[in-house]
This record gives structure tokens, C-alpha cells and sequence, in this order.
């Protein structure tokens, strides 16, 4: 076999592990494997496979990690979080607090409803902020 076709395998064989990963990274290090056959079908030496490999596996992961891909996502709590939750953002109505809580009838059923701090407990419509468990953290 030719130097070419080993580099492809072991390219081949990285994008496989990379679907089991789930990350773009050892994706990147294909590239590189791929343009170090592609060194080789040039006719360059084995140190010069290495270093183009090398090199642009280096440049294509640090690319991926200058891309929004490569960044790290912000976390947002489930619980407050209105793509998860369809409830956060809806309006409730609450006629009577009783010690900064309430039981008001949302969506058929009872809940139990707490204000968000720094909030007066006033009747009125409430926006919930943030659900937890069968409890709605409600703002004006």
C-alpha cells in the first residue's frame, strides 16, 4: 500500500471515532490526516507528511475553536429558561397573597405561586419568571 492510502485510513478511521464523540475536534484532525495523504500523493517525505499534517490539523482546531462552534454554550437553567418551558413569559392572575404566596388556577389546575424577590405582593397580573416543581415564581 502507499503512504497516501495509509494516511486516508487513519483519516477514515478518525472520522468514525469523531461520530462517537460528537464534537467537531477529531474532525479537524482528519483534515489534517487528509492533507498529510495529500503530502504524500505530492511525493513529499515522510517529514514533511508529518509536518503538513501537523500543521493543518494545528490551524483547522484553532479555527473551529475561533467559530461559534468551538465555543462553549452558556447554560440557562431549564427552569427559567421559555424554550424549554412554555410556561415562562404567560400572565397569571393573582387575587389575594397570603405570605408572599398564593394559589391561583393556571392552565386547569392549581399552583402554587411565589414571588420573585423584590416584588410587593399586590393583586394583579403576574408574569411567571421561573418554574419549580408545581410552583410558579411569578414578577409584575
Amino acid at each position: 500500500m502507499a503512504d497516501w492510502s495509509y494516511w486516508l485510513a487513519a483519516a477514515g478511521v478518525v472520522v468514525i471515532l469523531e461520530l462517537f464523540s460528537g464534537t467537531f475536534y477529531l474532525l479537524m484532525i482528519a483534515i489534517g490526516l487528509a492533507a498529510g495523504s495529500a503530502a504524500a500523493l505530492l511525493g513529499f517525505g515522510e517529514a514533511a507528511q508529518w509536518l503538513v499534517a501537523a500543521a493543518v490539523g494545528i490551524i483547522a482546531t484553532l479555527v473551529l475553536r475561533r467559530s461559534r462552534y468551538g465555543k462553549p454554550q452558556e447554560r440557562i437553567d431549564a427552569a427559567r429558561n421559555p424554550d424549554v418551558n412554555l410556561d415562562i413569559g404567560q400572565t397569571v392572575h393573582v387575587p389575594a397573597w397570603q405570605d408572599n404566596a398564593a394559589r391561583v388556577m393556571y392552565r386547569g389546575a392549581l399552583w402554587d405561586v411565589e414571588l420573585a424577590p423584590g416584588v410587593s405582593a399586590t393583586p394583579g397580573p403576574f408574569i411567571i419568571r421561573e418554574v419549580r416543581g408545581s410552583r410558579l415564581i411569578v414578577a409584575a
